[in-house]
């Protein structure tokens, strides 16, 4: 079935596509080459890359202080998780504790005070 499914994204994917390049094909073919020179085209390419604010370089100040946001992010999280944990164990614990402990506790402590050994 997955085999099926595949196949079928795959050949409508091809199809596509095809129908983008026939499409294109005339436009493509009106361009005029001669007036395209390569310096211009390289020109228009640096510019955008300089432009593009993700290429741009990083001072050492905004990626120190990414780093660190990232760093005190992942602390917090761990100090949520172990302070989670640490609540559910003291409330074992105390579940514990009171199992132990009887109602009638003070009862039988009384009576052994009261019973001469």
């Amino acid at each position: 079935m997955p085999e099926l499914i595949a196949t079928i994204v795959f050949g409508l994917s091809v199809l596509g596509i095809t129908f983008i390049i026939l499409k294109k094909i005339p436009v493509l073919a009106s361009l005029n080459l001669d007036d395209l020179k390569q310096e211009d085209v390289l020109s228009a390419i640096k510019s955008k890359l300089q432009n593009n604010k993700h290429l741009r370089p990083i001072s050492r100040e905004v990626l120190l202080q990414k780093i660190l946001s990232k760093i005190r992010v992942f602390t917090l999280k761990i100090e949520e998780k172990t302070s989670a944990r640490l609540k559910s164990l003291r409330q074992k614990s105390l579940q514990k504790k009171k199992s132990n402990f009887s109602e009638d506790y003070w009862e039988k402590l009384r009576e052994n005070k009261d019973k001469p050994e």
